[in-house]
């Protein structure tokens, strides 16, 4: 058999796997993100069945779905929306950089993976999973509820804190020097200060460029557009998905939206391949020995994520049931988290281990997310009937 038919056959058996994987997923009101990891793990180096031919499209196809997730992420927020959320949520989101990241560091020091171990592992703990939270809110009809906007407000400030670390981590991957370091941080700080400049005063400007009425037309330019100001970034250092993310918050108004109802089906088919194809870079003997480590890990940072979200909405003066939703919503990690470790993986700079552990940490973090946001209102309710039988619920 030719190489091409090879890939093809590879390409085409992956692809339907991942849709019988999406729909058991469905079927069970999660997400499709632990499934498509294991189903990765399963046909990668050390998997059940080692798929050779389909590996570089794989790569290719997944940075794709990194640029596309973080595009249609930026096409969610207006430049005003960003900085009231900023304004908003700053205090929250120091809290919860402290409280989540340091699990993760610590473990990474205790592993003895270093400081740019450290680093890594504090970006898969910290960051919350936008799209995983938005649509458990959505299902559980709770975007109308007083904390959905603390809970929004803090995954605004985590995502323009992404802003900035991801060009730190890339260049402290890279190995650059504290000077140059510097020279990356102050660019990524200028970049995102004038594309929210842009964004506010200019942004219709931007949004008629890739606008039209052409559906083909509007889509290889949005494509185009998201691509080249990905790849400039990354000639810069300032790491491909914030390019695309920050590409996003300059398009408005209805361009946006009818943006992200045409990106919205292509970026599901990248971004499950780009889960994948983590999965099948991650030799899946290097996950038990870091399993129980994952496990603390969880644990850890379901309480942390918890307390942070609780802590946010009490500030506002929400009662006790609002604090433990908006708390509980925030606890899922997806996509971001792996995106941190496959850049931290695919440069070569961290352990092999660490993908092992970013793997079972998001397994599990991905399933108790939405399951933790589910039961949280029984439990709540439970505890406070027990404690006062007369205590409001509300």
């Amino acid at each position: 058999m030719n190489e091409t038919a090879l890939a093809l056959i590879e390409l085409g058996a992956v692809l339907f796997a991942l849709g019988m994987l999406g729909r058991v997923a469905a079927r069970f009101g999660m997400s499709p993100i632990p499934l498509y990891l294991l189903g990765g793990l399963a046909f990668g180096q050390g998997g059940l069945v080692e798929l050779g031919a389909a590996n570089e499209f794989g790569h290719i196809a997944g940075e794709i779905g990194v640029v596309l997730l973080l595009l249609l992420l930026g096409l969610e927020y207006t430049a005003a929306e960003l900085v009231t959320g900023l304004r908003r949520s700053w205090a929250a989101g120091l809290v919860d950089i402290v409280a989540n990241a340091t699990p993760g560091a610590v473990v990474a020091l205790i592993l003895g993976w270093g400081m740019t171990g450290a680093i890594t592992l504090a970006g898969v703990t910290y960051i919350s999973s936008s799209g995983i939270v938005a649509k458990v809110l959505n299902d559980l009809g709770r975007l109308g509820n007083r904390e959905t906007p603390v809970i929004l407000s803090i995954l605004v400030f985590e995502d323009l804190a992404m802003a900035m670390y991801l060009p730190i981590l890339t260049a402290i991957l890279a190995g650059t020097s504290f000077l140059s370091g510097l020279t990356v941080l102050g660019l990524a700080l200028a970049t995102v200060t004038v594309v929210l400049v842009v964004a506010l005063r200019y942004g219709r400007y931007v949004s008629a460029i890739v606008d039209s009425a052409d559906r083909e037309v509007f889509l290889l330019k949005l494509l185009g557009a998201a691509l080249l100001v990905a790849g400039l970034a990354s000639a810069l250092n300032v790491s491909a998905a914030v390019g695309a993310f920050l590409l996003g918050i300059a398009i408005s108004g209805s361009t946006a939206h009818e943006a992200t109802k045409l990106l919205e089906p292509i970026r599901d088919l990248f971004a499950a391949i780009f889960f994948v194809a983590f999965g099948l870079s991650t030799d899946p003997s290097v996950i038990p020995p870091v399993l129980g480590w994952a496990i603390l890990l969880a644990v850890v940072t379901m309480v942390t994520k918890v307390a942070t979200g609780w802590w946010a909405a009490s500030r506002q003066g929400i009662r006790r049931m609002g604090r433990a939703r908006a708390g509980a919503a925030l606890v899922a990690r997806g996509e971001f988290s792996i995106v941190i470790a496959g850049l931290a993986v695919g440069m070569g700079a961290v352990a092999g281990e660490l993908a092992g552990l970013a793997s079972a940490y998001v397994l599990l973090m991905a399933v108790l997310g939405p399951i933790a946001a589910r039961v949280v209102e029984p439990v709540i309710g439970l505890v406070q009937r027990r404690l006062s039988p007369a205590a409001s619920t509300g």
